[in-house]
C-alpha cells in the first residue's frame, strides 16, 4: 500500500511527537535513528522523542539469558512502558523478540534487512598470518566466548575440542574481552558491526577482514549461513506498537519492507513450531529468490553439539508462515525430545 493510500485517523497531526522506546546500547540507539530517519522521509514534519529504557537483560551480564528468564528480559520493561501509554512504539533487534508477543502488542513493521550472517572475530595473536580462516584453523582447544547456545552448538558440532566460555554485553564490551586475552575468538552478528561502523560492504568483499582496517586488530571471518545458521530475525530491525493504536500503526506501515517482513514471518514460524526456548539451539534463515520464492534453512541441535540437523524448504513468499511452520514441524519430528525439554 502506498503512503498516499493510507487512511489515518481524523486527529492525525504529524507535528505531535511520537515517543520511541529503545535500550541504551550504542547499537540499539543507532537502530532507533534508522527507524526515525525512515519515518521522517515518509512523513515530512514527523516529530519524535526518545526514551532510553534499561532492561533486566542489560543489567545482568554474568549469566546466560536462559538462566535468568530468556529473551523477554530485553523487552519486558519496554513492553510495560508501551502498554502503559508512555511510549508510542519501540525499536528492537527482531532476534531479541519473544516468539509470542505480549497481549496488546504487535509487530508493526520491519526495516530492510542488513547482512544476517555471523562472523568469527579472532584475536590476531593466535592467528598472526593474514589468510582465510575457517573453524578447522582455530587452535586446538581454543577458548571461544559466546552466550548463544545456537552458536555454541554449531561450533562444537564442527569442532568438539573447542572450549566455550560465557561472554555477554554489547559489541564493544565483547571486543574488549577479546583484546584482554580472555578468549581466542568470539562470534558477533555482521549487521551489528556494520551499523556501528566496524565493518562495511567493502570489507565484506574480501576473505579476511580487519576491524577499522587496523592490521593489529581482530581478524573477522564472515560465516556463510550454511556454515553457521543465523538466529531467526538476525539483521532485521523490528518495531512494535500497541495493537489498538491505529495512528501509529498507519505511520509505521509506510516504512515496512516486504522482503524483510516475509523472511521474519517464515523464520519466526519455525521458532513457533519448534516451541524452543533460550536453552534450545535453533537457527533459521530465509532468503528471497528472484522469483519471489523464499529459500528457508533451519537448524536444531543439542547445546554441546552432539546432535545437529539442518533442513531446507522453498516456497512462495506469500506463504511464509506456512513454509516456516512446515519446516519447523519436520525438524520437531526428527529431533530427540530432550532438545526441547
Amino acid at each position: 500500500m502506498s503512503v498516499s493510500a493510507l487512511h489515518l485517523s481524523a486527529d492525525f497531526d504529524p507535528a505531535r511527537p511520537l515517543r520511541a522506546g529503545t535500550r541504551g546500547s550504542p547499537l540499539a540507539r543507532q537502530q532507533t535513528q534508522l527507524v526515525v530517519s525512515a519515518l521522517s522521509a515518509s512523513w515530512p514534519g514527523f516529530c519524535w522523542s526518545e526514551e532510553v529504557i534499561e532492561t533486566s537483560g542489560d543489567r545482568v551480564r554474568d549469566r546466560r539469558l536462559a538462566e535468568i528468564g530468556g529473551k523477554g528480559l530485553f523487552t519486558q520493561e519496554i513492553d510495560e512502558a508501551l502498554l502503559a501509554g508512555r511510549l508510542d512504539f519501540a525499536v528492537h533487534s527482531l532476534k531479541d523478540l519473544e516468539t509470542e508477543l505480549p497481549a496488546g502488542i504487535v509487530l508493526a513493521c520491519t526495516l530492510p534487512r542488513a547482512d544476517p550472517r555471523d562472523a568469527l572475530v579472532i584475536d590476531p595473536r593466535y592467528l598472526p598470518e593474514e589468510r582465510p580462516i575457517a573453524f578447522p584453523m582455530l587452535p586446538v582447544r581454543a577458548r571461544i566466548g559466546t552466550a548463544s547456545v545456537r552458536r555454541q552448538a554449531q561450533l562444537l558440532h564442527a569442532r568438539p575440542d573447542l572450549r566455550v566460555g560465557l561472554i555477554r554485553g554489547n559489541v564493544q564490551t565483547r571486543l574488549n574481552r577479546l583484546e584482554e586475552g580472555n578468549f581466542v575468538a568470539t562470534l558477533l552478528a555482521v549487521a551489528g558491526m556494520e551499523r556501528l561502523g566496524l565493518m562495511s560492504q567493502t570489507d565484506l568483499s574480501t576473505e579476511t577482514h580487519l576491524i577499522h582496517h587496523a592490521r593489529s586488530g581482530p581478524r573477522i571471518v564472515v560465516l556463510a549461513p550454511e556454515t553457521m545458521v543465523p538466529a531467526a530475525g538476525q539483521g532485521i530491525i523490528a518495531v512494535t506498537a500497541r495493537a489498538d493504536d491505529r495512528r501509529t500503526l498507519s505511520l509505521l506501515a509506510a516504512i515496512n519492507d516486504g522482503t524483510a517482513w516475509a523472511a521474519a514471518r517464515a523464520e519466526r514460524a519455525v521458532l513457533r513450531a519448534l516451541d524452543g526456548s533460550c536453552r534450545t539451539p535453533i537457527g533459521a534463515h530465509a532468503r528471497m529468490l528472484p522469483n519471489r520464492e523464499l529459500l528457508l534453512t533451519a537448524m536444531a541441535a543439542r547445546a554441546h553439539g552432539s546432535f545437529l540437523i539442518k533442513r531446507w524448504r522453498r516456497g512462495p513468499a506469500a506463504e511464509a508462515d506456512a513454509l516456516g511452520a512446515d519446516l519447523g514441524a519436520s525438524l520437531r519430528r526428527t529431533c530427540p525430545e530432550d532438545i526441547f525439554s
